[in-house]
């Protein structure tokens, strides 16, 4: 590792003990995908987002709906997506995801 890069969420998770996974995560997933020009880093966190409530993976909206509200997402825009897709992707994975959003932003209004 460079001693002169940051250490990373992926770092600081993972450590020594999946260091390929980390190397894709730092280097091909946020070094590459998410700095390409076609989409904005805002676009980007709502597609995130929206694939994530999809598919159940609300353990993985802890870092991806700060990471949205940092890429200019609003609050209320994450509960509108959620409430949107419960209609696409079912029900329960709406109520889990605005569970865990309520858990990440507390009571404070957009």
């Amino acid at each position: 590792m460079d001693s002169n890069k940051p250490v990373t969420a992926a770092q600081k998770a993972l450590g020594d003990f999946a260091p390929k996974l980390v190397e894709l995560t730092d280097d091909v997933l946020f070094g590459d995908v998410w700095e390409r020009p076609e989409l904005s880093k805002r676009d980007r966190s709502l597609i995130t987002c929206a694939a994530l409530v999809a598919t159940g993976k609300t353990e993985q909206l802890s870092f991806h709906f700060p990471k949205a509200i940092e890429n200019g997402v609003k609050q209320a825009e994450l509960v509108e997506l959620i409430t949107h897709l419960a209609f696409y992707v079912g029900w329960p994975s709406a109520m889990s995801a605005i569970s865990r959003a309520k858990e990440l932003f507390g009571e404070k209004q957009p």
